[in-house]
């Protein structure tokens, strides 16, 4: 059983065991018959994977890394804000008719600000820092604005990275670590979605870098299951279960914004089969 499989069966039975329903709560997420989607959830849920001992990409089912790796470098390489970049739709239902999804995720890692060492984007920020002042304890990003909130068509979801280096002790080499802040998440869809492609991309920042890969802290305030996906998730966690995927990035990379998405892959990734038709609230 690979490490992420343990963490995400662990989270999924606490949250179904301990859990808060919403039923009865004037909710604002709805099915697409128009009914409410209420949700289970936990509260302040941490989860810490190792990303120097494995991926952790689940086997319960497959997660489609390219794709994910694709959405990751949408926000943060291309500072998209247009679906019609992308080469999922994962983000079609939240984009108007020109393909926008307003000022948000990309649109705002994109802005560029002044600082005293000259203009940078946020992204352009953090590789600045991570190559001249590794150790700083500002190193971070910050999608979620405010005064930009009213025109975002969806509020950011996993909205902030915090990022912290370290030197392990007999290791010449810095170890590059990061904090994940996500206020709510769909378990079910997004989870291991959302880990998979910010373990990418700390993986690229690390290799940029000339680091080493640390610890990924995924910090969820709302971790939820919604009403119609509990029996999924049930079949889901009772599955079997395989070792951890190797995980591959194109080691002849050595600028971020290079990467695309076929310079990763999931190499011995054995996994169940995938869950088709999961019903998704909006």
């Amino acid at each position: 059983m690979s490490r992420a499989d343990r963490i995400f069966i662990d989270m999924c039975q606490d949250i179904l065991e301990n859990g808060v329903s919403t039923e009865g709560e004037k909710v604002r997420p709805h099915w697409e018959d128009g009914s409410s989607a209420y949700t289970i959830k936990k509260f302040g849920v941490v989860n810490r994977y190792d990303l120097s001992k494995e991926f952790p990409a689940i086997t319960l089912r497959p997660t489609a890394i390219k794709s994910c790796t694709d959405e990751m470098l949408w926000i943060w390489q291309m500072k998209s804000n247009n679906i019609h970049d992308l080469h999922s739709h994962v983000w079609d239902e939240w984009a108007d008719e020109s393909g926008s999804i307003g000022k948000a995720y990309g649109y705002q890692m994109g802005l560029k600000h002044q600082y005293r060492e000259g203009m940078f984007d946020q992204v352009d920020r953090v590789i600045y820092d991570l190559k001249n002042n590794p150790f700083s304890r500002r190193i971070m990003t910050n999608m979620y604005v405010h005064q930009d909130l009213s025109e975002m068509n969806l509020y950011p979801c996993a909205y902030s990275m915090t990022f912290n280096v370290t030197q392990k002790k007999g290791q010449q080499r810095l170890t590059l670590n990061a904090v994940l802040n996500q206020r709510s998440q769909d378990i079910l869809t997004a989870n291991n979605w959302n880990v998979c492609q910010y373990a990418v991309l700390l993986h690229m920042l690390a290799q940029v870098c000339d680091m080493n890969v640390g610890e990924l802290v995924h910090v969820i305030a709302d971790a939820h299951i919604y009403d119609r996906h509990i029996p999924i998730v049930r079949e889901l966690i009772a599955r079997p279960v395989y070792d951890a995927p190797d995980f591959w990035l194109n080691p002849d990379v050595r600028d971020f914004y290079q990467f695309t998405r076929n310079d990763v892959r999931l190499d011995h990734y054995v996994t169940g089969p995938q869950i088709e038709h999961i019903p998704v609230a909006v």
